[in-house]
């Protein structure tokens, strides 16, 4: 007999196992799947595996593509998605492993897809009602032993059940809604898979109504006057003009002047703090800002990183660091390869106001990578210098700004830069800061004017979102949560209702929203969809059943 200690990917089990043992762990395997035998304190241990889910939701009676189906029932998922017939192997060796376990330890991600794949393994593989279940967010040997010496004696009820929630209100909306529009193409005459579902159609909305705005858009014409020195330009100060007549008014004032008189100076000094901790929507914008990468890209990358113990779980929505993770302990460890910027940093961070009830904000967990390259060396590097950042300096910066007077036409010229670098030091090269500084000059001081030109402008539309910021926008909404909002952009793509890096609703993307609009409004209106996310949350904090 022995304790049987359940992982969610092959690498997390292999950390676990390495972490848990006195001595070597002593692999094994059935049919390609590992699995590790250990001893602690003179008892056995195995360690096993899942690959992700082991179970998904499926009608009780085939009815092939049937509406509405709400007799559902939880469904080995080789039966369920061809795609997943590679679980079968894993959940095969989990029912062997299980049968002489005595006890039960969960060791899943700590989150709501983690609790309900750690559920349906104990009460489906297990056929058992309950189990211990392990706390971490990182695979560090440290945090794995702590974890298990302090396994609660009972799985987090409140995060499995929001969790299965999700999954089958995902499944009376989503599977229901695709197989009726499914149908309803077919029945004019195409075949094309369509989809809907409650966080996917109020997504696929946001973005339709960017379109139609853009489409609608009609542009308008206005005027602004630069007046362009050797070292600098300056603007007329009414901005935006909104009648030629003006423009050309000012070009007459200011025709033929050949010097500026400086009217007024002005400087305002600022500071900026550091940058929060990482959370993983901030990761995933700033991951797209930087190098261009898109969000579900990033996160797979951080959940690669994470499973081999270089950072801490990434789906977090914390923006903050505990003094429990040990902060010098890890900056220690850092010094081998980033020790000129943790010299830069202060004892305590910068948090921010974001909290998560499971993990804290994305951290290094100081072991230094030895062989990665391209996007995962990016994204890494990214993560040590937000980490280190979030614990420098103040930065300050200055902006002045000169008021020049041409035969009383005022012109406005700023210049703004850094003067006290700050955390900017760590952070870079990833601080995108503009240094413009102006020449030092005091009222009544002359400028030479090289020439004052008229712009001719028009406004412009709305931009589209990128895939960065309608992750943005969607979390601004409270709709999805950090780990879906990415697959839902994703698949609004694949289904062919949205288009290209800035994205772009199709002509099917809008003829699909205008649809579900007008046939069954709550399908697009995010009020739905917040108010189960809110539900949700009071299902995980046990306040709802």
């Amino acid at each position: 007999m022995y304790t049987l200690v359940v992982s969610e990917k092959p690498a997390a089990a292999k950390k676990i196992a390495e972490a848990l043992a006195d001595g070597k762990p002593v692999k094994g395997t059935i049919n390609k799947v590992a699995y590790y035998k250990i001893t602690k304190d003179d008892k056995d241990i195995v360690v096993g595996c899942s690959a992700g889910h082991l179970y998904g939701l499926a009608q009780k009676k085939k009815g092939g593509m049937q509406y509405p189906v709400f007799d559902i029932q939880w469904t080995e998922l080789k039966d369920v998605s061809k795609k997943s017939a590679f679980s079968d192997k894993y959940l095969k060796v989990l029912k062997k492993l299980a049968k002489d376990a005595d006890d039960v330890v969960v060791g899943t991600d700590l989150d709501t897809e983690g609790e309900v794949i750690g559920l349906n393994i104990v009460r489906y593989v297990c056929k058992r009602k309950d189990a211990k279940r392990m706390r971490f967010s990182t695979l560090t040997t440290d945090d794995l032993r702590k974890a298990y010496a302090e396994a609660s004696p009972t799985l987090d009820w409140g995060l499995a059940l929001a969790g299965e929630t999700r999954h089958f209100l995902d499944y009376y909306y989503g599977i229901n809604m695709s197989r009726a529009l499914t149908t309803a193409i077919k029945k004019a005459g195409m075949f094309k898979i369509l989809s809907a579902g409650r966080v996917q159609g109020p997504a696929l909305k946001i973005l339709v109504d960017r379109e139609k705005s853009i489409q609608d858009f009609t542009a308008t014409p206005f005027w602004k006057v630069e007046l362009v020195t050797k070292e600098f330009s300056a603007w007329h100060q009414a901005d935006k003009i909104w009648k030629e007549k003006e423009a050309k008014e000012i070009l007459a004032n200011t025709k033929g002047q050949k010097k500026a008189i400086v009217d007024k100076t002005a400087q305002r000094q600022y500071t900026q703090q550091p940058p929060h901790p990482f959370d993983l929507t901030t990761l995933q914008t700033e991951s797209y800002r930087c190098f261009g990468i898109n969000p579900k890209a990033t996160l797979s990358i951080a959940q690669d990183l994470y499973t081999s113990g270089y950072i801490s779980y990434p789906r977090t929505s914390s923006q903050q660091l505990p003094v429990a993770i040990g902060y010098a302990s890890i900056k220690k460890k850092l010094e081998k390869k980033y020790g000129d910027l943790v010299k830069l940093t202060g004892p305590t961070p910068h948090n921010g106001k974001k909290t998560d009830p499971a993990h804290p904000a994305i951290y290094p967990t100081g072991s230094i990578p030895r062989a990665l390259d391209g996007r995962n060396l990016k994204v890494y590097d990214l993560i040590v210098k937000r980490f280190l950042a979030s614990f420098g300096k103040i930065a300050k910066r200055e902006t002045v700004t000169l008021t020049l007077n041409v035969n009383q036409e005022l012109f406005i010229a700023k210049g703004t830069r850094t003067i006290e670098k700050g955390w900017h030091d760590i952070y870079a090269p990833y601080v995108k800061q503009e240094e413009v500084e102006l020449p030092s000059l005091k009222e009544k001081d002359e400028v030479k004017i090289k020439k004052i030109t008229k712009h001719d402008l028009e406004t412009a539309p709305p931009k589209r979102y990128t895939p960065s910021s309608i992750i943005k926008e969607l979390e601004k909404r409270n709709l999805g949560t950090k780990a879906t909002r990415a697959d839902i952009v994703d698949r609004l793509v694949m289904r062919s209702y949205v288009k290209g890096e800035h994205l772009e609703a199709t002509e099917l993307g809008v003829h699909v929203c205008d649809v579900l609009d007008k046939y069954c409004p709550k399908m697009v209106d995010e009020d739905l969809t917040r108010h189960f996310e809110e539900e949700m949350e009071q299902i995980r904090e046990e306040k709802k059943k």
